[in-house]
């Protein structure tokens, strides 16, 4: 592997985070919740390649309090050490305490409170997520509600308002702060912004200002260098990171090495990728069962795969193949090939930024697997061939 890479980027001090009833984040560089990809295989992974906190998959409260199988498995806690939050989105305080309740059973070291949601069936349909920044007296109930519920410390992950004209955040984090919550996460975009337009990391600074409990910025951070810029302008107390993780569960650890050194770490060799890769894809299939991990992984494959010569054929022929051996078996054949060529996958190419679809959660748009924009090389009959 290549050496350290001094940037010339200033470097960002980021500190542990005391949150208090023996919880230390250590490292404030955090995997935020994202629906669909933040499964237990990937916090797992995550976790072990260096991740200071992750966070589940947003759980409705009401399906955690049925104790619906799904929902119990999405608030399974990953074992690896370190700080594991479960994320919950509910309308209702009495409902919203007993799920966190539930997960602190479950073991669970914190709970995190969803006022960011910008789906229309959450944010509309059931009046939680993003909904509950316009109506402050309903969401001064829920995180009371909560926090009085748990042992553990409550935190909250929030936008900078509803829209433009309903900017408060700061006001609804001093709210937070008096209501017991121990930590506050701002996505820097509206609800109604979606995920268009640029997170406005500097907007974070006013409710920095506002609190004096730790913030956390969020939105768009996809490389080293968009960390340290916004930890910069927002002056908060470390990053949430989500769509720079697609395909690169190791992000997280890369941007706290550059936050604390000014230091870049290399790119993982493609060997080692591939490595985390078929530990990622054994892991759901143990999860999920073969059928529904063999879909499920799809995307994170994608992911993995993007960027890398012939990956456009590599993603169209995994998309077709049914069984989790010939998946298995067509991944040796696309990667050993480029392994010993010496071929590597530079650190733009996993961002995510290509086209997208769906909603993961409060972070970022979750991308559906593209069969397009790749160089497909002389791999592409050799896969086809293999697969047929």
């Amino acid at each position: 592997m290549m050496g350290n890479c001094r940037s010339h980027v200033t470097q960002t001090a980021v500190g542990s985070i005391d949150l208090g009833h023996g919880v230390l984040i250590e490292t404030p560089v955090i995997l935020a919740p994202m629906s669909g990809v933040t499964d237990l295989p990937f916090r797992q992974t995550a976790k072990q390649l260096g991740a200071g906190m992750v966070v589940s998959e947003m759980i409705a409260s009401w399906a955690m309090i049925r104790e619906n199988r799904k929902t119990l498995d999405m608030a399974e806690i990953d074992g690896c050490g370190g700080i594991s939050a479960v994320q919950l989105a509910g309308c209702d305080p009495a409902a919203m305490a007993e799920a966190a309740r539930l997960a602190v059973d479950k073991g669970a070291h914190l709970i995190d409170i969803n006022f960011g949601c910008p789906v229309k069936k959450v944010a509309v349909g059931q009046a939680a997520g993003s909904a509950l920044m316009r109506d402050e007296i309903a969401a001064a109930a829920i995180l009371q509600a909560t926090v009085k519920a748990v042992p553990v410390p409550v935190t909250l992950k929030m936008r900078m308002g509803w829209d433009h004209a309903n900017l408060n955040a700061p006001r609804l984090a001093r709210i937070a702060e008096d209501s017991g919550i121990r930590m506050v996460t701002i996505h820097g975009r509206t609800r109604q912004q979606f995920y268009s337009g640029s997170a406005d990391w500097g907007f974070v600074r006013q409710v920095k200002q506002a609190v004096g409990i730790p913030v956390i910025v969020n939105g768009d951070i996809l490389t080293e260098d968009d960390a340290a810029t916004a930890l910069s302008q927002s002056g908060a107390d470390g990053v949430m990171i989500g769509r720079g993780c697609y395909g690169r569960p190791w992000f997280l650890a890369q941007a706290t090495h550059y936050l604390r050194t000014g230091l870049r770490l290399p790119e993982p060799s493609l060997a080692s990728q591939k490595s985390t890769l078929l530990g990622h894809y054994r892991a759901m299939l143990s999860q999920f069962g073969t059928g529904p991990g063999v879909r499920l992984a799809r995307k994170h494959l994608s992911w993995y795969s993007r960027g890398l010569p012939g990956s456009a054929e590599f993603r169209a022929t995994m998309n077709r193949l049914p069984d989790a051996s010939l998946v298995l078996a067509l991944i040796d054949r696309f990667y050993d090939p480029l392994i010993a060529r010496g071929v590597t996958r530079g650190a733009g190419a996993e961002n995510g930024s290509g086209s997208s679809s769906g909603i993961a959660g409060d972070d970022d748009p979750a991308i559906k697997p593209q069969a397009g924009g790749d160089e497909p090389g002389q791999y592409s009959s050799g896969l086809m061939a293999a697969a047929a």
